[in-house]
């Protein structure tokens, strides 16, 4: 099991000063884990960042509903159950096909599919619908997901206001 620390680093987004973000977090339709979206609510809130969890299970037209309601700067979705390619890819697609949100930065992030390494490939085919960043969880590297989406939001503060 692999485990990750939060720490306050005040040189993140939201800290000293500057505008918080705005996320609304979702899992797929198909994932009924909870667990992955709080880890994932309490590192971008310890970030300074103003986060709507919409919980597990939320289906496509509940996503985009919140998405258009909230107006957040970033959409991010969280998968564990390997199915996340599939129903990430309804997601994306959606998203871009809406006018009112074909905009909003998404990024996705987790367990992407059940081929084991293969897994991999679907980075560049999610990329291709039009995630923004993706960041796939091989068996036992979730602290580099972690960190690889801590440098993202980072380095794109400026870009998601």
């Amino acid at each position: 099991m692999t485990t990750f620390q939060i720490e306050q680093h005040p040189d993140r987004p939201g800290v000293a000063g500057r505008r918080p973000l705005k996320f609304v977090l979702s899992s797929v339709q198909s994932d009924s884990h909870m667990w992955n979206l709080v880890a994932l609510q309490l590192i971008m809130e310890e970030m300074g960042h103003e986060v709507l969890n919409l919980g597990a299970c939320v289906t496509v037209e509940r996503l985009l509903a919140a998405c258009r309601d909230e107006r957040p700067d970033c959409l991010v979705i969280s998968t564990i159950n390997g199915h996340g390619h599939v129903d990430g890819a309804r997601v994306i697609s959606a998203l871009r096909a809406d006018p009112e949100l074909a905009a909003l930065p998404a990024v996705i992030g987790g367990k992407l599919g059940v081929r084991g390494d293969a897994n991999s490939e679907l980075q560049a085919e999610l990329l291709a619908l039009g995630y923004d960043a993706v960041f796939h969880v091989g068996a036992g590297d979730s602290g580099q997901a972690i960190e690889s989406f801590r440098e993202f939001v980072a380095a794109n503060v400026r870009t998601l206001r």
